[in-house]
C-alpha cells in the first residue's frame, strides 16, 4: 500500500537531521551511536549487529518532565500505551505497549524485562509501571523489532530492558516532591558494602488526587477524578564471586490503588516479586548466567453501570484475580576472536484464578469464576560474528506454549446450582528465527538489515475474562489463537568521528497474522459491547528517523520521528468490514524532540511531543484528534549534596483526546511539580 501523502514532506523536513531512535546522552557527553551496539541476550560484544536500539541513561530519565516511568519512555518516538493517558490515571488493563505502529490491547505487544526477568503481568500482559523505586533504575534500553528469537512470546514490537541499579559503596539518596493535583512523590535509597557483600534498600510513596478524565461537555454528578496512590519497596543483597562473578537475591513489592473516574469504579494491585541470580565466568572467553524468579499477585476491580445523564451509577460486578508465577532461565556464551556462540533456555509457569461476582440491584447475584494455568518452555541458540567491515548475528528459538487445567465455575443466580465446565487444553510449538547483517562503510556510514519471525500467545485475561473500561465492555474469547509476526527492516546510520552528531534512518515492515483485537458488537449512546477476535492480518510499515546533535559543549538535541502505515489487511468476518481500516490507537505520525542544556550546577530540559490523529475502535468510527504537548524541567545544585528542581507537563494546557468508550476522555492537563533531591556518598 502506498504511504500516506504526508510522509513526503515529513521526510523532507527531517532528512539529514533525524533517524531511528538513538540512545539519548547526557548533555555533557558526546553523542554516541546505538545501532552498532550488540543486543544479544548474553551481552556478547562482537561489533555492530542489525538491532535498532535506544538507550535512556539515568540522567535522561531523571531530568525529564514526567511523573511516571511510562511517561519518561515517551522520549522515544512511536512509544505509546494502548491509550494516550498516563499510568497515574489509566486503568492498568489499558497499559499495553505499542511500538512500530503494531498497537496493543490490555496485553502488550512489547516485552519488558529487568535483569532477564519478564515484567509483563502474567495474567493480563500489561505493565506495572510503578513497581520499581525510581532510584533503582539505572538505564533503559529499547530494542525495536521482533525479539522472540531470544525471548519468546510478546516481543513482536520489540524488547524494553529496564536495567536495575546494583548495590554499591555507602550511599544515601532521597527525593521529596510535591505539586499540583495534590500530588506528593517521596522516594529514597540506601546502599551498604562490606567486603564481598553489598546491599541496597529503596522505596517510594506516591499519591495524587488526579483529574477528571471525562470531557467537560458530558460530565455528570458521577464523575470524579481518576487517581493513583501507590507504595513500592525493593531490597537487593549481592555477593561478588571469584573470576568476576556475582550472586544476588532480590525482593520487590508494589501496593497500588486506582480510582477510575467514578465513586464505584476502582482497582488495586498488590504484587510481590522475587528473583535470584548468578553471573559466572570460566576463563576470559566463557561466561553465563542463571536466573530464578517468581511473583505473587492479587488484583481487584469493581465495575458499574452509569445512567445516560451520568447522574448516578450502580455496581454490576466485583472481580478478584490471584496469580502465582514461577520461572527460571539460563544462558552461556563462548567468545573467540571473531565469533561467539550463545545458547540458553527458560521456563515460565503461571497459575491464576479469576473470581467474578455479578451484582443486581446492589446485591450479589451468582458466580462466574475461571481457574487456569499457562506454561512456556523455550530454548534458543545464537551465533554472532564479525570480519572486516561485516558483522551480524543469526538466532533461532523454539517455544512450547500451553494452556492447562482450565475450568469455569458458574452459578446463574444466588440460588441456582453451581456448574463446573472444563475447557480443552491448548498446545502449540513455535519457531522464531532472526538474521541481521551490518556493513560498516568509510566516513562513519553503516548499512544494516534484518528479518525475523515473532509470536505472542493470548493471555489468560484475553482468553477467559470479560473486562470493562468506562462504559465499554469487552467479552473474552477462549478460542483465540496466537499472533504470528513476520518482519524485516533495513537502514542507514551515520556519525561524525567527533561523536558530536549521529543520524539513523530505518525502514520497517511487520505483518501480524491472527492479531488479537476488539471488534464492536453493539453500541448505544452511552455503552459499547466488544469482543476479542483474531482479526485475520494487520500490517505496519514505515520509517523510524532520529538524530542526536551536540552543537555546543553544554547543549544536546535529540529528535525522533515515526511514520507507521498500520492497517488491517485481511479479515475473514466481514461484518463489519475492516480491511483497509487503521489499527486502533495507532497514529500515522509521531514526533519527539528534547533540548538539554547544562552549565555549571544548573540543567534545563525542554521536551516536545506531537502525535497525529488516530481511531479508538477497529471500525474507525471514533476519531481521536492530533495533539501537541510541550513540557519543561529545570534543576540547580543548592549545596554540595542538595539539588532543587521543578517540572511542568503540558505547558500550553492543550486538550489531549485519549479514548472514546464511547464517552470522550482527556489526557493530562497542565501539571507542575517541585522537589529537593539529596545525595550523599556513592561513586
Amino acid at each position: 500500500m502506498s504511504p500516506d501523502a504526508r510522509l513526503v514532506p515529513a521526510l523532507l523536513l527531517l532528512a539529514g537531521t533525524c533517524a531511528a531512535q538513538e540512545p539519548a546522552t547526557s548533555p555533557t557527553q558526546p553523542v554516541q551511536q546505538s545501532v552498532n551496539v550488540t543486543t544479544t541476550r548474553s551481552g556478547v560484544d562482537m561489533g555492530p549487529t542489525a538491532n535498532t536500539t535506544s538507550t535512556l541513561s539515568v540522567d535522561d530519565l531523571t531530568q525529564y518532565p514526567a511523573l511516571t516511568l511510562d511517561e519518561r519512555l515517551r522520549q522515544h518516538a512511536g512509544f505509546e500505551l494502548f491509550r494516550r493517558s498516563s499510568s497515574w490515571v489509566a486503568n492498568p488493563t489499558s497499559e499495553g505497549i505499542s511500538l512500530r505502529g503494531l498497537g496493543s490491547t490490555a496485553a502488550s505487544r512489547t516485552l519488558v524485562l529487568s535483569d532477564s526477568v519478564p515484567l509483563n503481568d502474567p495474567f493480563g500482559g500489561w505493565i506495572h509501571w510503578n513497581e520499581m523505586p525510581p532510584e533503582t533504575v539505572e538505564a533503559i534500553t529499547l530494542a525495536s523489532g521482533g525479539g522472540s528469537d531470544l525471548y519468546g512470546s510478546s516481543a513482536l514490537g520489540g524488547v524494553i530492558d529496564v536495567i536495575p541499579a546494583r548495590p554499591g559503596p555507602l550511599l544515601g539518596d532521597a527525593d521529596l516532591a510535591a505539586g499540583s493535583e495534590d500530588t506528593t512523590d517521596d522516594s529514597a535509597r540506601g546502599d551498604l558494602q562490606h567486603g564481598r557483600w553489598d546491599a541496597l534498600a529503596a522505596g517510594q510513596s506516591f499519591r495524587t488526587d488526579g483529574y477528571t478524565i471525562v470531557a467537560p461537555s458530558i460530565r455528570g454528578a458521577v464523575d470524579v477524578p481518576s487517581n493513583v496512590h501507590f507504595q513500592n519497596g525493593r531490597l537487593v543483597l549481592s555477593r561478588s564471586l571469584p573470576r568476576s562473578g556475582r550472586a544476588y537475591l532480590m525482593g520487590n513489592v508494589l501496593n497500588e490503588a486506582h480510582g477510575n473516574g467514578t465513586p464505584l469504579q476502582t482497582n488495586g494491585t498488590r504484587l510481590w516479586r522475587y528473583a535470584a541470580g548468578d553471573d559466572w565466568t570460566a576463563g576470559p572467553r566463557v561466561s553465563g548466567r542463571v536466573r530464578g524468579f517468581g511473583s505473587d499477585e492479587a488484583y481487584r476491580q469493581s465495575f458499574s453501570s452509569i445512567t445516560p445523564t451520568r447522574s448516578s451509577e450502580s455496581l454490576t460486578r466485583l472481580q478478584r484475580v490471584e496469580t502465582q508465577e514461577f520461572g527460571a532461565s539460563a544462558d552461556a556464551s563462548a567468545h573467540l576472536s571473531h565469533i561467539a556462540a550463545v545458547a540458553g533456555g527458560d521456563l515460565r509457569d503461571t497459575r491464576a484464578t479469576d473470581f467474578e461476582t455479578p451484582y443486581t440491584a446492589g446485591a450479589p447475584n451468582g458466580v462466574q469464576d475461571v481457574s487456569a494455568r499457562q506454561r512456556f518452555f523455550g530454548g534458543f541458540g545464537e551465533l554472532v560474528a564479525e570480519h572486516g567491515g561485516w558483522s551480524g548475528a543469526g538466532s533461532l528459538r523454539v517455544d512450547e506454549a500451553a494452556n492447562l487445567a482450565t475450568q469455569t465455575v458458574a452459578r446463574a443466580t444466588a440460588t441456582a446450582p453451581q456448574t463446573t465446565t472444563p475447557i480443552s487444553d491448548r498446545h502449540e510449538l513455535v519457531f522464531s528465527p532472526r538474521l541481521g547483517l551490518v556493513r560498516t562503510l568509510p566516513r562513519g556510514f553503516a548499512l544494516h538489515a534484518a528479518g525475523f519471525r515473532a509470536f505472542r500467545t493470548p493471555t489468560m485475561n484475553e482468553l477467559y475474562r470479560t473486562g470493562q473500561v468506562g462504559q465499554q465492555t469487552t467479552l473474552a474469547n477462549s478460542a483465540l489463537l496466537s499472533e504470528r509476526a513476520t518482519g524485516a527492516e533495513g537502514g542507514l546510520n551515520w556519525s561524525l568521528p567527533s561523536k558530536r552528531a549521529a543520524v539513523q534512518a530505518t525502514y520497517f515492515w511487520t505483518e501480524i497474522n491472527r492479531p488479537v483485537s476488539t471488534v464492536l458488537l453493539s453500541s448505544t449512546a452511552t455503552t459499547q459491547t466488544l469482543k476479542r477476535e483474531n482479526l485475520g492480518q494487520i500490517q505496519s510499515q514505515g520509517v523510524e528517523l532520529a538524530a542526536q546533535l551536540h552543537p555546543l559543549r553544554s547543549l544536546s538535541i535529540n529528535l525522533g520521528y515515526q511514520y507507521a502505515h498500520a492497517v488491517v489487511t485481511a479479515f475473514a468476518a466481514q461484518t463489519p468490514p475492516l480491511v483497509g481500516l487503521w489499527i486502533p490507537q495507532v497514529p500515522r505520525h509521531s514526533t519527539t524532540a528534547q533540548a538539554r542544556y547544562r552549565r555549571g550546577p544548573a540543567a534545563f530540559t525542554l521536551a516536545a511531543r506531537e502525535s497525529g490523529h488516530a481511531f479508538d475502535d477497529s471500525s474507525n468510527l471514533y476519531e481521536l484528534h492530533s495533539f501537541f504537548v510541550l513540557d519543561a524541567y529545570a534543576e540547580s545544585r543548592v549545596g554540595r549534596h542538595l539539588t532543587a528542581y521543578v517540572s511542568a507537563q503540558n505547558l500550553l494546557n492543550r486538550s489531549i483526546e485519549t479514548a472514546r468508550t464511547p464517552n470522550l476522555t482527556l489526557g493530562t492537563p497542565f501539571t507542575a511539580l517541585g522537589g529537593l533531591r539529596l545525595r550523599w556518598g556513592g561513586q
